[in-house]
């Protein structure tokens, strides 16, 4: 077996498109992230960005198991003494409705260069509009 080196130049890049309305938040990250790493091509290598773009629409409307619209709280703290934040999803979702989406997302990547490169390849949107019509995107099923 030989390992196959390919130059970003020869990388070819498509645009896929996953609507999350009613699909389960987790799985929804779970496919956007696979593509984002490029895991689902033949000549995929962990230290490269291999992936392709992803478009997810309706991402405020993808639903959650159980009682997580309440039990589910995101953190911040403003780094000053008594400045945690603490936020539960369905606050979470009125505030920035595509946030849950992104957090979930960016967990699933690597974490260093190459996560947060890979991460710019993802756009999320609340809404059925998006202004990537242009690319052509391919319509994932989950």
């Amino acid at each position: 077996m030989k390992t196959i080196f390919v130059k970003p130049q020869s990388i070819e890049k498509k645009w896929y498109l996953i609507v999350a309305e009613g699909k389960n938040l987790g799985r929804v990250a779970v496919a956007a992230a696979r593509i984002l790493r490029g895991k689902n091509k033949v000549e995929y290598v962990p230290h490269q960005d291999m992936g392709d773009y992803v478009i997810i629409i309706n991402a405020a409307k993808a639903s959650v198991t159980g009682n997580k619209m309440e039990d589910k709280i995101y953190y911040r703290h403003s780094m000053y003494p008594g400045g945690l934040k603490a936020e539960s999803l369905e606050k979470m979702l009125q505030r920035k409705p595509t946030y849950p989406m992104e957090h979930a997302i960016k967990g699933m990547l690597p974490h260093g260069r190459l996560g947060r490169k890979l991460f710019t390849n993802v756009k999320i949107y609340a809404g059925a509009e998006h202004p990537h019509m242009a690319q052509q995107p391919i319509a994932v099923e989950i």
